[in-house]
């Protein structure tokens, strides 16, 4: 198991990867037995990726597939209903953003690749607050996010599901 940054391209995506991206994101969807929250067709993810906020991914090799991603937005741009009820709960302070969602493939967790792209995302948003939801029954994302130093900071329920809100500001 690697830990090595060298392991992994880390990039903004580009419109090239948008197939990539949405293969990713399907393989991960709750249609397909994945703890993602909603399904992203292509068209979402399009749309999702046409904002001004970035959206970095991951890939072994150049050319290869995408084996991760991670996606921001700014908080006036949100417009899905879990990431307003998610706002609602907890906005974040100034300059806080909308993280996620994130996805890693399958066979890529547990080798640094969140490290790596939360990185690469606090890059893009310098001194900005990530404010995420993360569902109560995904203890994997619960656990990885944790290691990442963020913190719980909010709950709420979104269409019968308990959602933990959670920010990696240094204080609240």
């Amino acid at each position: 198991m690697s830990n090595s940054s060298a392991a992994y391209l880390i990039t903004l995506a580009q419109a090239a990867d948008i197939d990539a991206i949405t293969a990713l994101l399907q393989a991960n969807s709750p249609a397909q037995g994945g703890s993602l929250t909603g399904e992203f067709p292509r068209e979402k993810v399009v749309q999702m990726t046409n904002g001004e906020s970035a959206v970095i991914v991951a890939r072994r090799v150049i050319g290869g597939p995408v084996v991760g991603v991670l996606f921001s937005a700014a908080k006036d741009t949100a417009q899905a209903p879990a990431v307003l009820a998610m706002l609602e709960a907890y906005a974040g302070g100034p300059g806080a953003y909308v993280y996620g969602p994130v996805c890693i493939a399958e066979s890529e967790r547990g080798q640094g690749l969140l490290v790596l792209l939360h990185e690469a995302m606090r890059a893009r948003h310098p001194g900005g607050e990530a404010v995420l939801f993360i569902r109560r029954d995904n203890i994997g994302s619960l656990r990885a996010h944790r290691r990442l130093g963020m913190r719980e900071v909010a709950g709420y329920v979104w269409d019968g599901a308990e959602y933990a809100v959670y920010s990696d500001a240094v204080s609240h």
